[in-house]
């Protein structure tokens, strides 16, 4: 019998500590415009030292503050930026956290030599998602400047966002400029150190290289990386992946499709998490009919061997979630499981977007069609999928607060509505058009 993940858990991680996370060694975000990197998309960013990088490229990993939490995760510590894991396991002990997720990608071999690294060693990452920049079309309204261009546009045309109480880490406030240290020609030493390392050493340990933005279809050093595949067949065995919008130019998509055919390990991760309407209004500058005619171009003419799409759930999304999940077995029905699968990552910041602002009759909506969705779908789904739908009703169900140290919820609901009243005439939207009859009546008693 299959072993499943709440078993692997007790048997892998457990037995190693009460807090090993694989990531923390072997996997690594790191947005080189800003000079910043993680172990996961979960944690805050932290600063690279300009200065280590000069004799150790790998330095925009194994950073001070990395090998700290390793040394933590060794004797069963939490590092307080693995927060979101902790929160989803103190649910209960049924509930699978990413930390199963982001380990279970690596041998049991290896997550046995990270247990026992010392904790100062230098490791070579196995999994990095890698931002060349922030360059970007979309604004999508959980996104802020640090991370599109789009959105720095908006507010220095517009100004910050006002009357925001909870914006602690002022997301709509200012520029963001930090996150673009260097301009888009200039020399950049994080962009530097990484081409060092990866021709040195990480084209060789690396399993999977994914590259986000911004938008990196927009990226130039996205194109370089594509024709290093392509002039470098075979000496690399790294799976490359892009996180992309998937509403570029058709220009840019057909160059993207054809270079596909030049690397044999593929994957495209896209996101999405509403349909129509509500996807458009919630991912500004999106085309829901652009993008989903461009993953039927991708399923059909592209050389993937994977297609992912990435949910990140908000409190708007809720309304046309199920129809989204729904699109997307039927693709799974005619391409197979993995075109495309799927994740349901659950959105803590900007806090007052949340899906815990929401009042309970609205989240029993949802979690009514999650089960059923479960119930029917369950032989075209992985066992990721239905994990994370579970771990979404548990989270609609029990969790009234999207992280520690969060604002009440009078104050999250307030800036729900003064957001997205803003929002809506800087866009060009209409909230009060777009979404459900329980939607708009709660939203209009705010």
């Amino acid at each position: 019998m299959m072993e499943n993940n709440i078993e692997y858990k007790k048997r892998v991680l457990d037995t190693k500590s009460a807090s090993f996370c694989g990531a923390k060694w072997y996997n690594a975000t790191i947005w080189l415009g800003s000079g910043q990197t993680t172990s996961c998309h979960h944690p805050l960013p932290h600063q690279i030292d300009l200065e280590e990088i000069k004799t150790n490229p790998s330095a925009i990993h194994n950073t001070k503050q990395k090998k700290l939490e390793r040394e933590m995760m060794q004797e069963g510590e939490r590092p307080k930026g693995c927060e979101y894991c902790w929160k989803a396991e103190d649910i209960g002990s049924h509930v699978v956290s990413d930390r199963v997720y982001k380990s279970k990608i690596y041998t049991e071999d290896a997550l046995d030599t990270a247990y026992n690294t010392p904790c100062q060693q230098n490791v070579n990452l196995q999994t990095l998602e890698i931002s060349f920049d922030r360059t970007c079309n979309f604004a999508c309204s959980y996104c802020n400047p640090a991370f599109s261009t789009t959105w720095v546009k908006d507010i220095k045309t517009n100004g910050p966002y006002q009357n925001l109480e909870s914006d602690g880490r002022n997301h709509f406030t200012h520029p963001h400029d930090a996150s673009q240290k260097y301009g888009y020609q200039e020399y950049n030493p994080y962009v530097e150190a990484f081409w060092k390392w990866w021709e040195s050493d990480l084209h060789k340990t690396l399993q999977e290289l994914r590259v986000t933005g911004g938008e990196p279809l927009m990226s130039a050093d996205m194109w370089k990386l594509l024709d290093w595949f392509k002039d470098n067949h075979g000496r690399s065995n790294t799976r490359l992946a892009i996180n992309s919008n998937l509403c570029p130019k058709p220009a840019l998509m057909d160059r993207l499709i054809e270079a596909s055919h030049h690397i044999d390990n593929f994957e495209v991760y896209t996101s999405a998490e509403a349909m129509w309407g509500q996807a458009d209004y919630i991912r500004d500058g999106m085309d829901f009919k652009q993008w989903r005619d461009n993953m039927f171009r991708l399923i059909k003419e592209g050389n993937l061997t994977g297609l992912h799409v990435m949910c990140t759930v908000n409190a708007l999304c809720l309304d046309s979630l199920d129809g989204l999940i729904d699109w997307m077995v039927h693709l799974k029905k005619q391409h197979g499981k993995d075109f495309p699968n799927f994740t349901l990552n659950i959105l803590r910041f900007p806090s007052f977007q949340s899906c815990v602002v929401l009042p309970q009759h609205i989240k029993n909506i949802a979690i009514n069609k999650l089960r059923y969705q479960i119930k029917i779908y369950a032989d075209y789904l992985h066992e990721h999928e239905v994990d994370q739908m579970n771990r979404l009703i548990e989270y609609l169900e029990s969790v009234d607060s999207p992280h520690s140290g969060a604002d009440t919820l009078d104050k999250l609901q307030r800036d729900f509505k003064n957001f997205y009243v803003q929002y809506d005439t800087r866009r060009n939207k209409n909230f009060m058009n777009t979404f459900s009859e329980e939607m708009v009546e709660w939203y209009g008693q705010l």
